[in-house]
């Protein structure tokens, strides 16, 4: 029997060791004299038993004891607590705190050490074995037998608990409600036992679809819920509902059945519809309803206002699928002049999409592209037009425009996007330095080691690196140090207020650094005179804005500057 004695005090050590060796018993002694000891002796060794002093220096025992019914480790040892305290109290305190027996040292002899250590491994066996089946039988009461999600009682529980803690911070709670579509008629043609694989199945599809710290619960039948928290925008509860709707897209195999299944989904959303739980949970189950009374596979949102947003989203983002075969998007291009001459020296490509007999700016639609990832297909082909066009346009004049593309942060994550810029720059014969991407801070805040590798790597086919949107709230110095950049791009919303003192100062001093740190410099959204001398006197270099030209079409760039 291996035994661990805890004690700080060698000759009591010495006496443990001395009086069991009276007994037939054979035992391992391992010694140690503090808490942190023990423990680092419990992490390599197996003990059938812990002979533990209460009073040490530093941590007494019951720090021990509480180490241990609190470790992540299975830890399964019992404990008897040896001290000099005849304290009644003491005693049962130590008991509390998970041990199975208390000892005077001074009442120690072999018969009752040796009685002790069989009394508290038997005691710690049936503690043990309470415990699992508290275990088991709390989980019958929190969980489906048949899914092991949540049941309906842990789900209500959990809703009002965080609903509790939403009160007291500003991030919203999306309650999502969804049925299967048809699922009587599944029941009733193929039997019930079919029927629960297919709950079954869904429940493991739509986990696969989740983070794993949201609550996904079976309330009864097929109606399931998610409680989404930490949500600052819906749009993460459309995204995800939308997630679940797609995991069940593809048939289920089931006894060499196939079987098609689609889902409603119900979303309300806390505070905007209600502070209620309760109330929370019908409004989720009128949304579900109405999803169903829209022709079922659909998500609904109870908010009229959420729900616009959300079709509305949901329009632009299954319509950015095959925008580019639709022949939709188009470039339009603002010059940018040298401030000293007003001359062209360049364009900035910036993209339009021509959708339903409209005109959409990028404010409408890259955020939605950038979720769903169309950006990257869509980054390739600015990419490639903006190339193209410039080779076209400098076939035609001695001088040689530069063109400035927009990057995404999460074009910057696309393996194929270095290959891509030099595929069209081989292509339509380009020198790479006529080439300036342009970042904003926020896409340089993200996934920075990425971000400089493939920064890095266009910096090598001989492009330019443009810091966009400089000043606007997020500026860091750092950033000129770390990134590759070459041109600073000073946001529209200091030029504009550049009249005001406070401004022209900072405009000043923004433009004195990074002089000093021989960037570019180019002002953005010039709309008057008074902004270009200002310019000028601090030697920036270009601009850009509605006082030279708005963004335009090819054919009127053409017509006004070729």
């Amino acid at each position: 029997m291996n035994i661990l004695i805890v004690d700080d005090d060698g000759i009591d050590r010495e006496n443990i060791k001395r009086t069991l060796g009276h007994s037939t018993t054979p035992f391992n002694f391992t010694e140690t004299e503090s808490v942190d000891e023990a423990l680092s002796a419990l992490s390599v060794n197996n003990f059938d038993i812990i002979l533990l002093d209460y009073r040490m220096p530093k941590r007494d025992g019951i720090e021990l004891l509480l180490e241990l019914r609190n470790s992540e480790n299975d830890l399964n040892v019992a404990v008897i607590m040896l001290s000099n305290s005849e304290e009644t109290e003491l005693a049962l305190e130590c008991v509390r705190a998970g041990a199975q027996d208390f000892l005077l040292k001074s009442e120690v002899s072999t018969s009752r050490l040796q009685r002790a250590i069989v009394q508290a491994q038997t005691r710690f066996e049936l503690e043990k074995q309470l415990h699992i089946s508290y275990q088991q039988a709390k989980k019958l009461a929190e969980h489906d037998t048949l899914t092991g999600l949540y049941n309906r009682y842990s789900f209500e529980e959990a809703l009002q608990l965080n609903i509790l803690q939403k009160a007291r911070d500003n991030s919203k709670l999306a309650l999502t409600l969804f049925d299967l579509d048809n699922f009587k008629f599944i029941n009733d043609n193929y039997g019930h036992h079919i029927g629960d694989q297919i709950l079954i199945q869904v429940s493991q599809r739509i986990s696969d679809c989740l983070r794993g710290n949201e609550v996904f619960a079976r309330l009864g039948g097929d109606e399931f819920a998610i409680i989404l928290t930490n949500l600052h925008t819906v749009d993460n509860a459309t995204r995800v509902t939308t997630r679940i709707l797609n995991s069940l897209e593809a048939p289920f195999n089931i006894s060499g059945a196939k079987i098609h299944m689609t889902a409603s989904i119900g979303i309300a959303v806390y505070p905007d519809s209600t502070l209620n739980a309760n109330e929370l949970l019908k409004h989720a189950d009128i949304a579900m309803y109405r999803s169903k009374k829209l022709g079922r596979n659909q998500i609904c949102y109870f908010e009229s206002e959420m729900q616009e947003q959300f079709l509305q989203r949901y329009q632009i983002e299954t319509n950015l699928i095959g925008a580019i075969a639709r022949n939709e998007f188009t470039l339009h291009y603002q010059p940018i002049v040298n401030t000293s001459g007003s001359n062209v020296v360049g364009f900035e490509a910036l993209i339009r999409w021509n959708f339903q007999d409209q005109l959409l700016y990028p404010d409408s639609f890259i955020s939605i592209a950038e979720n769903s990832r169309a950006i990257v297909d869509i980054g390739r082909w600015v990419i490639e037009q903006a190339i193209y066009q410039l080779s076209v346009w400098n076939l035609r004049t001695t001088t040689k425009y530069t063109i400035a593309i927009n990057l995404s942060s999460v074009q910057l994550t696309d393996k194929c996007l270095v290959q891509c810029i030099a595929d069209a720059l081989s292509k339509y014969h380009i020198n790479p330095a006529l080439i300036e991407f342009e970042l904003t801070e926020t896409t340089l805040l993200e996934n920075s080691k990425q971000t400089i590798k493939t920064l890095a790597s266009i910096k090598d086919l001989g492009c330019r690196i443009a810091l966009d949107d400089f000043g606007s709230g997020f500026s860091s110095v750092s950033h000129l140090q770390n990134f590759p950049i070459d041109t600073v791009k000073i946001d529209k919303s200091l030029i504009m207020a550049s009249d005001e003192e406070k401004s022209r100062s900072l405009i000043t001093g923004l433009s004195a650094m990074l002089h000093s740190l021989s960037l570019n410099i180019v002002a953005e959204g010039i709309e008057n005179a008074e902004v270009v001398q200002f310019c000028q006197q601090l030697n920036i270099q270009r601009a850009q804005g509605y006082y030279y030209a708005k963004p335009l079409p090819v054919d009127d760039i053409e017509k006004n500057y070729f």
